[in-house]
């Protein structure tokens, strides 16, 4: 049983502390990350609120040629389809110009949502504590220091149940090819690991975004599920196209996954 004194990822008032930062992006990705943001200027000018960076780039852990760019825009009204459009248009972009990276994900959200009542165990706390302002006012200067307890474990990831069904779709939809599921291995696997994690996280008492770390500390309090999340976490990184691990996530290892976390910390706050 792991300690309950473990503060790692916490301050020494144990709140989570922000990962990742400007500095710590490699030096690779820093003309990557320079182009981001000139066009995310150009392309939204004064519809966009702010602009982050969050995932492994920040982080200083991603591997050229392997890693994606991650972006989370706040917007100053919500996002519409032509909001989106241009995202995509950009993501398309960036992807084949920088060859460093292995596609681009952007989020956008309204300024209003990511500071809402609703949203202020989940988005955020996903601006406050794991992303990395690009561009504009940074919104957790607007947040409160969050702890690793049980609240925010059942609103960050307390909604798998609901999801499930939207993954069996998705599994049924995707072509017969390695090609076509191995994108869907990796989203799921880290998914998984992730919700695996925050099951445990307030008795872990820590914090950290490393899927092996996350797999492990999950693993001192279910040995018996240890395997599954570790083969998830390898596979979160090196994905394979097996179609038997994505039935083993879709009616196996997720649906336990998300009656235990019912079980231990609640259902997410429904969302309208």
């Amino acid at each position: 049983m792991a300690a309950q004194r473990h503060r790692r990822g916490l301050d020494a008032r144990g709140h989570i502390e922000r990962e990742g930062s400007l500095a710590l992006v490699p030096y690779a990705f820093r003309p990557l990350v320079a182009a981001a943001r000139e066009r995310l200027l150009d392309v939204f000018g004064s519809r966009l609120d702010g602009a982050y960076l969050y995932g492994s780039i920040p982080r200083g852990t991603a591997r050229v040629g392997r890693s994606d760019l991650d972006l989370l825009l706040s917007l100053r009204d919500e996002p519409t389809g032509a909001d989106r459009a241009d995202a995509r248009a950009l993501e398309a972009a960036l992807d084949e110009e920088f060859t460093e990276i292995d596609g681009v994900g952007t989020l956008l959200f309204s300024r209003a949502r990511l500071l809402s009542d609703l949203e202020r165990h989940d988005l955020g706390w996903f601006v406050a504590c794991l992303c990395t302002p690009l561009l504009g006012e940074d919104l957790a200067g607007r947040l409160p220091r969050y702890r690793p307890d049980t609240l925010l474990a059942r609103e960050t990831n307390g909604d798998l149940a609901l999801l499930l069904p939207r993954w069996r779709e998705r599994i049924a939809a995707a072509a017969d090819t390695d090609e076509a599921r191995r994108p869907l291995v990796r989203s799921m696997s880290r998914h998984l690991v992730r919700t695996g994690f925050t099951l445990v996280m307030p008795r872990w008492n820590g914090w950290t975004s490393d899927l092996g770390e996350m797999a492990g500390a999950f693993g001192a309090y279910y040995p018996e599920r240890a395997a599954d999340l570790r083969g998830a976490a390898v596979r979160g990184h090196e994905p394979t196209g097996d179609p038997a691990v994505l039935h083993s996530y879709a009616y196996e290892l997720g649906p336990w996954l998300a009656g235990e976390y019912a079980r231990v910390h609640g259902i997410k706050t429904p969302r309208p």
